[in-house]
């Protein structure tokens, strides 16, 4: 590959990044939408989020894996009851990953 042609890709894969993200905003940014559309467009963020952290911890090979030996799942439980009574992400974060590290150097399953 020439030099040339390796700058058309970062810049094509940068162009093709930056769009979808840049366009919706700059287009959307000068309405104001209704209450009760603002209000459920609230809700998609932690719907999504939600989402893709149920199939990381169900499925984290692909394949749904609800058994004892699925150590995503433990390192969960933890994590979810300091985030529900701390509400600090710092802290949730912090439990994660101690209960991971412990899980992954010390639990053997």
């Amino acid at each position: 590959m020439t030099n040339s042609s390796i700058w058309l890709m970062i810049i094509g894969a940068s162009l093709a990044t930056l769009i979808p993200r840049i366009l919706p905003v700059a287009l959307l940014s000068r309405f104001e939408f209704p209450a009760f559309l603002t209000k459920w467009l609230s809700f998609v963020g932690p719907a999504v989020l939600g989402a893709l952290t149920a199939i990381s911890i169900l499925a984290p090979e692909g394949e749904i894996f609800i058994n004892i030996k699925n150590k995503f799942l433990w390192a969960f439980i933890p994590t979810f009851i300091i985030a529900i009574r701390t509400k600090s992400l710092f802290y949730t974060l912090l439990t994660g990953i101690i209960t991971m590290a412990i899980l992954y150097n010390f639990v053997i399953f």
